[in-house]
């Protein structure tokens, strides 16, 4: 929503907005754009009415300015109509849909674009380090979007992603999320094949090889080529085989991920050093460089591009060193989120302490769907501080209890606060994982190791 903000006022709209909660880095940004940011949903930000309203999904009836906008026969609009209506009908939309690794694919893909003098617009759920913002309306028609299944609006059940029919479409991997809307994984699957349905005979879809919820998205029907990506093993190399079905593989030249041969079609083609890490990173560098590829980006230009990828705000983002102690934020909220996190950080930081803070925040998180997959999540981590918040129904103990690694459940941020300053000096890395502001740990710890001991 804040990135539509981005788009409108730069088609000349004058926009205010509100919300409940409002942190960083979205509402710095707005704020720096010179958006109006209301906190709270109270209907007097309604009073004069406003041409158009744009309803976020996170909103239901009930909400106060729902009801009033229904009460008063304000339009309004959801944000992905408004986005397809107002600004994608004359564009080549790149669409970036998956569970996982929608924001940095997107990051990479518009980057790899401007690198390459194409000058794409673009909407991403993140801030791109190499755009310092999350949407732009671009000078050519190339424009990417983050495409996500989660639903519409409270009056259009949909997936946001059926409203944008992209002609380029990466589908980079599909499990289970959502609990709150979706009944099962099969729900998703069709949502999915939904989006596939929209993506015309001239167009191309990249997916992700070896992905059995993909393929069977596919086998509901596919009238659009399609181009698979994924790893290249030590088998396929010793076979000279492509991995799985796909065109694009990763031949990783370093454990973590940092340095990698690009083969397309069973031959090399070129190789990304960047500074990146993960196996799942590297995942997303191929699906952003063979989607890049259906629009004109030879491989050798899309390497020098991530070459000078920057990450994205709030993926394993550096936010600051103390006492010792080097601490990131990171958006991770699902266990496989979780998981690859952890490894590439691992992989990356070698035997240096490794220390995991997590907030179960997310509304499938709230529900307990994920819970039996939490502990397995964290077993590349030295130590797991898992935080209890208001709200969420299940007790975290039993978590701890199956952890492969030390754990402890706190039921303050101050108490995990108290709890990290035994790490003092141990040249120690602290990640934090949350898909909300979790009560602005990040900058509390910053200053309580700032403090002397």
């Amino acid at each position: 929503m804040g990135s539509l903000a981005l788009l409108a006022k730069a088609r000349g709209l004058t926009v205010s907005g509100c919300d409940a909660n409002v942190y960083p880095p979205m509402s710095t940004q707005l704020r720096e754009q010179g958006i109006a940011l209301q906190e709270g949903y109270r209907v007097e930000h309604l009073d004069p009415a406003p041409d158009l309203v744009v309803i976020g999904n996170a909103l239901s009836r009930g909400n106060p300015c729902v009801e009033y906008v229904l009460d008063h026969n304000i339009p309004y609009s959801s944000g992905p109509e408004w986005l397809a209506r107002e600004l994608l009908q004359e564009r080549w939309v790149l669409a970036v849909a998956g569970t996982h690794g929608k924001t940095s694919t997107s990051s990479m893909l518009a980057w790899i674009l401007e690198h390459a003098g194409m000058a794409p617009g673009f909407l991403i759920g993140g801030v791109p380090g190499n755009f310092g913002v999350s949407a732009r309306l671009g000078d050519t028609p190339f424009f990417v979007v983050e495409a996500d299944e989660y639903d519409t609006a409270f009056f259009d059940k949909r997936s946001k992603f059926v409203h944008y029919r992209p002609r380029t479409a990466i589908l980079n991997n599909l499990e289970f999320d959502h609990a709150d809307i979706f009944p099962d994984l099969a729900a998703i699957e069709r949502q999915f094949h939904h989006l596939v349905r929209t993506v015309p005979a001239s167009g191309q879809l990249v997916v992700a090889a070896n992905d059995a919820n993909l393929a069977r998205v596919l086998g509901q029907g596919c009238w659009t080529p399609v181009v698979n990506f994924g790893l290249r093993d030590a088998a396929d190399a010793a076979a000279d085989q492509p991995a799985g079905q796909g065109g694009w593989q990763a031949r990783l030249l370093a454990a973590d991920g940092s340095d990698f041969e690009v083969w397309l079609d069973g031959e090399p083609v070129t190789r990304v050093r960047w500074n990146q890490s993960g196996r799942h990173s590297v995942m997303n560098a191929l699906a952003a460089m063979a989607a890049a590829r259906h629009v004109g980006v030879v491989p050798a230009l899309a390497a020098e591009a991530l070459a000078a990828f920057a990450g994205v705000k709030r993926r394993m983002e550096k936010v600051g060193a103390a006492a010792g102690l080097t601490i990131y934020d990171d958006f991770a909220h699902h266990p496989t989120a979780i998981a690859t996190t952890l490894e590439g950080a691992r992989a990356r930081l070698g035997d240096a302490p490794l220390l995991a803070v997590i907030e179960p925040r997310s509304n499938t998180m709230r529900l307990g769907t994920h819970r039996e997959q939490l502990a397995p999540s964290v077993a590349a981590a030295d130590r797991v501080f898992w935080y209890q918040p208001a709200g969420l129904d299940w007790d975290l103990q039993p978590v701890v209890d199956a952890s492969p690694v030390p754990a402890a459940v706190y039921a303050s941020i101050e108490a995990i606060i108290e709890a990290l300053q035994a790490y003092r000096d141990s040249g120690g890395h602290v990640v934090i994982m949350s898909n909300g502001g979790f009560g602005g740990i990040h900058g509390k710890l910053l200053a309580a190791l700032q403090a002397p001991a």
